[in-house]
């Protein structure tokens, strides 16, 4: 299996200059994607946010499996730490993160009235990894288009302040990894959801990586999108990206059929999931009530 590594320099810049700004907002907002709510947490963001109040939002949650995601907000609500789960695209997810960052500023906000300061906005600072959804989610916050889209990692490459309504000001970020994976599963999670550049990944260790998830999380999905038997699902994982590769008509051509893999997760076309599980011993009530 290749490393999986992306650290270009304007991360290490927009990194330091989180560290700079945090003392301008009162909040961060830390976008993580519902896929995969740890993998996805940058270790640097934590360090530099210490005792700051933050909202983890759980962005792309249509993309994900709804259970895993209840079961995510169960565990966040267990250790105190405010979470929010959203489809960045839908109208009211504006109010929905407002009114809960009302909630956690609310003794700060009323502090500073009792002290005679002018009311204000609540001030956030926005943070995630590259491809997060951060400019879909701001764009649809401040009801026009003020950051670039696209689906792919990097192409916000600056900060920004963005107004959203009289009660709330945002300072865009721009997407940031940190310098090295501890674990090379996480590099695999965050290639397979979108977050590390499509060029300096091995397609089929990624391909492989979905293969294995798939089958024994979502067998049933898998074998449909892909016309495989039981039989097939007997075999290794390489072997069933072979026959996979056959079946989607591209006869020998792994390395397509390992792109066309990897897009069909990102896409949700073989079924809604989530990589990381709730750390064993957090049993929501939610998860177990479903199961």
């Amino acid at each position: 299996m290749a490393t999986i590594q992306w650290f270009p320099g304007h991360m290490a810049k927009a990194i330091r200059q989180v560290e700079e700004n945090l003392k301008l907002v009162d909040i961060v907002f830390e976008l993580v994607d519902a896929r995969i709510p740890a993998s996805s947490r940058n270790p640097e963001i934590e360090r530099l946010i210490k005792d700051k109040p933050h909202l983890i939002i759980m962005t792309k949650m249509d993309l994900a499996d709804p259970r895993e995601t209840s079961a995510w907000l169960s565990y966040f609500k267990s250790i105190g730490q405010p979470a929010i789960a959203v489809d960045s695209r839908a109208n009211i997810t504006a109010k929905q993160i407002t009114k809960i960052t009302e909630g956690i500023l609310a003794e700060k906000m009323a502090n500073e009235q009792q002290k005679g300061l002018k009311e204000r906005p609540m001030r956030a600072m926005t943070v995630g990894i590259p491809n997060v959804g951060k400019s879909t989610l701001l764009n649809h916050i401040v009801k026009k288009k003020v950051a670039p889209v696209g689906d792919r990692p990097g192409v916000t490459k600056g900060q920004q302040w963005l107004r959203s309504t009289k009660k709330l000001e945002l300072l865009d970020t721009p997407g940031i990894l940190w310098p090295k994976f501890d674990d090379q599963i996480i590099g695999q999670k965050l290639a397979l959801t979108g977050a590390i550049k499509d060029s300096i990944y091995a397609k089929d260790d990624v391909a492989l990586y979905a293969v294995h998830y798939f089958r024994q999380a979502h067998p049933a999905e898998f074998m449909a999108r892909y016309k495989l038997s039981s039989a097939d699902m007997d075999q290794s994982d390489v072997d069933l990206l072979l026959t996979l590769t056959k079946n989607i008509g591209m006869k020998d051509d792994y390395l397509r059929s390992s792109e066309r893999v990897i897009l069909d997760a990102r896409r949700s076309k073989i079924a809604p999931f989530t990589l990381d599980p709730v750390p064993e011993g957090e049993i929501s009530e939610s998860k177990t009530t479903n199961n």
